[in-house]
């Protein structure tokens, strides 16, 4: 794949679908069609939205109609607002890159891959029809790389399955470490040429994440400056340059599903970030979506940003 149109740079709706309380009130009220038309004021040109696999199946596997009817109302208000979107699997049975989420198995058990598969059969065949605008991302951030054999197995049996039902549809795979840029280079060749490697950014953590509690990576009592460390576009472009390199000898093209700033930031140094990052992205063409449109710890349309956001968002 050379080309990634219409996915050059988006908005992530955390919070909304994945990554929450699963009750039709909260569904029904963290986001509507007047935020996918916030969104697309700031000229972007896609969403990304995070499933979990609670949305869609009951504890047996059962599909919930009513449940994907919030993906049928989120595809419809980006149809209207002339946005794409990366429909990705947040959290599946079996897995989820949030140990508190208590999750676990999948990568040791046939039978829950076996029911990922049809999940993802069961999307193909409702969203394969909208492959000029909805791609599919298969899973997100895959944690140890002692995963790695067993998840490139996976991601091949299961785009296999996807294509049965959706031939044309784009598929973005990412690897361990959380989708770690480094990891780009130990992905599989791709599974044909409708697949996009997939990568995230919060560099330097310490930075980006500070005040955190949900991670052991760093200290949540420490603040920083941006000024305290060397963050520029070259920063960035050397901390990209397997996944870019990987890329190009497998014939494939990068997006960075994920990257932010925590609300603990100043807007100020905010700001900053996403200028070196953007400036990186761009000299490498790079596609990407912003982490995340609304609270989440990382909201870019929270109040905290109101005297930056005109700006800010010239850098998604």
């Amino acid at each position: 794949m050379k080309d990634f149109l219409g996915y050059k740079k988006g908005v992530n709706l955390g919070g909304w679908l994945s990554q929450c309380v699963h009750t039709k009130e909260h569904y029904d009220t963290f986001i509507g069609k007047e935020d996918i038309a916030k969104i697309a004021s700031w000229r972007v040109d896609h969403v990304r939205l995070p499933i979990d696999y609670n949305l869609m199946e009951n504890e047996e596997g059962g599909y919930k109609e009513w449940g994907f009817g919030y993906i049928d109302n989120a595809i419809a208000w980006c149809g209207e607002y002339g946005l794409n979107m990366v429909l990705d699997l947040h959290k599946a049975a079996g897995y989820s890159f949030d140990a508190g989420e208590c999750e676990s198995g999948f990568f040791e058990s046939r039978e829950l891959q076996e029911r990922f598969y049809k999940l993802w059969e069961e999307i193909a065949k409702r969203y394969g029809k909208y492959s000029n605008r909805v791609c599919f991302e298969l899973l997100n951030e895959v944690t140890e790389k002692d995963y790695c054999d067993t998840w490139n197995r996976i991601i091949k049996k299961c785009i296999g399955r996807i294509r049965a039902f959706a031939p044309d549809t784009v598929i973005l795979v990412g690897g361990y470490w959380q989708n770690s840029p480094a990891a780009v280079k130990d992905l599989d060749a791709p599974y044909d040429d409708k697949v996009v490697y997939n990568f995230h950014c919060y560099d330097p953590l310490k930075f980006t994440h500070q005040g955190a509690t949900w991670t052991d990576l760093i200290d949540p009592d420490e603040r920083f400056n941006l000024e305290e460390f060397a963050i520029d576009a070259k920063y960035f472009a050397e901390h990209f340059a397997s996944a870019c390199e990987a890329a190009k000898r497998n014939g494939t093209v990068l997006y960075c599903g994920e990257f932010g700033v925590i609300d603990r930031v100043s807007p100020e140094d905010t700001l900053k970030w996403f200028k070196a990052i953007h400036t990186a992205f761009e000299q490498l063409g790079i596609n990407r979506c912003a982490w995340s449109y609304k609270q989440m710890d990382f909201g870019l349309s929270d109040e905290r940003l109101n005297g930056v956001i005109d700006e800010l968002i010239q850098y998604l």
